[in-house]
């Protein structure tokens, strides 16, 4: 008897390539990963997946053409050690700390995940903030990245909002 392969719902990861992440940010990715494979989703990301035969950002916009649902990983990517933020204005503050921020293309991808009525999910890394990253910016909750440390207790809660998730992934999956 043959086996026919069972097909997985594709859904847009935006993160940055294995070979621009930590050890421990590559930990990170790899439990998002396990739950994606747990409940028969295929992880699809330029850089990972995919590999662009034309522009990145038109690349993204087909991709996201035939995925039911996105992640968005916030893994610092640059730090500043000091800077302003907002000078000039009125609202004008001196960073006396290190500020993180994430790749660019997080806000980029989860924009035109938004746009496109897709369920999505939004982890980041301590310290990440602006953009789709501050808390009320969409009607998405922002939840803590996963590590080696978070317990077992927190990784079965996440669990459950991943359940949630996939179960409007899959509703938008079948209502295509």
């Amino acid at each position: 008897m043959m086996k026919i392969p069972r097909m997985r719902i594709p859904v847009f990861v935006s993160a940055p390539s294995p070979e621009n992440l930590s050890p421990a940010q590559e930990h990170s990715a790899a439990i998002i990963h396990k739950l994606i494979a747990r409940y028969k989703l295929e992880w699809r990301a330029l850089g990972r997946s995919d590999y662009p035969n034309d522009l990145p950002l038109k690349e993204v916009l087909r991709m996201v053409k035939h995925c039911s649902g996105g992640i968005i990983l916030g893994f610092e990517q640059f730090r500043a050690t000091q800077g302003e933020f907002k000078p000039g204005s009125p609202k004008a503050q001196t960073a006396n700390s290190v500020v993180p921020f994430p790749t660019p293309w997080n806000h980029l991808e989860a924009g035109i995940l938004f746009s496109a009525g897709l369920p999505m999910m939004i982890f980041r890394e301590p310290g990440i903030a602006g953009g789709v990253f501050d808390v009320g910016t969409s009607e998405v909750f922002i939840h803590q990245m996963p590590t080696s440390t978070t317990s077992t207790d927190a990784l079965d809660d996440l669990d459950s909002v991943f359940q949630n998730w996939v179960g409007r992934v899959r509703q938008h999956y079948y209502d295509q």
